[in-house]
């Protein structure tokens, strides 16, 4: 951490516990047989990067998934099911989050959507009584707003120029490699998560005092 100034996070994975299996089961439950290429088509297609770069609308994305959905399904039952993978935000990585924000200047990057957004937030005011989680950061990104998503260059290069930061003296750390090889691409600093260790294991309760 010698030289480093500002930490840059990403969530799923990182700060919160995520499983894509249990939004396949929810969608195999709704009458969705072929969700692996389903979610394998939305994840490579204009839809899916449309819906994280916030062109799609919720609404839109919602019609777009009734097509595969038997008619019987609501639109309450297609955001449940797209929900089932976010878990839980482990309160020892919030404690880290607040510790580390006494010494670093923290920020979040995220590729998500607008109906994930409303979901992790509830998530934490449910469990955690904390209303959002732009408390822990000194600005929150997220790829629907900005209207960039990792990997691009640009979705990097926002945080650094509308906070000044240096590259150089900023560490990203996520856990997906394409991700890392984005921010590398911009100088920062990174370290790739990969399970099963969590930022628990990179900061150890004397880097954070």
């Amino acid at each position: 951490m010698q030289g480093i100034k500002n930490i840059i996070f990403d969530l799923g994975g990182v700060i919160l516990n995520i499983n894509y299996q249990l939004t396949r089961t929810a969608f195999e439950a709704l009458g969705v047989n072929d969700f692996n290429s389903l979610y394998s088509q939305f994840h490579g297609s204009d839809l899916f990067n449309s819906l994280e770069t916030g062109h799609v609308t919720t609404e839109e994305f919602l019609a777009k998934m009734h097509q595969h959905v038997p008619a019987t399904v609501t639109d309450q039952q297609i955001v449940a099911a797209w929900n089932a993978m976010l878990l839980d935000f482990p309160l020892q990585r919030l404690q880290l989050l607040q510790q580390l924000r006494q010494h670093y200047n923290l920020y979040l990057l995220s590729n998500t959507n607008a109906i994930h957004l409303e979901a992790f937030n509830r998530i934490l005011q449910e469990t955690r009584g904390i209303p959002s989680l732009g408390g822990f950061f000194d600005r929150a990104y997220y790829s629907h707003v900005m209207g960039y998503r990792k990997p691009d260059k640009e979705c990097y290069q926002v945080v650094l120029d509308e906070n000044g930061l240096v590259a150089e003296e900023t560490l990203f750390i996520d856990d997906t490699l394409p991700n890392i090889e984005g921010a590398k691409a911009v100088g920062l600093q990174t370290i790739h998560l990969q399970s099963p260790k969590t930022i628990m294991d990179i900061f150890r309760p004397k880097s954070a005092v």
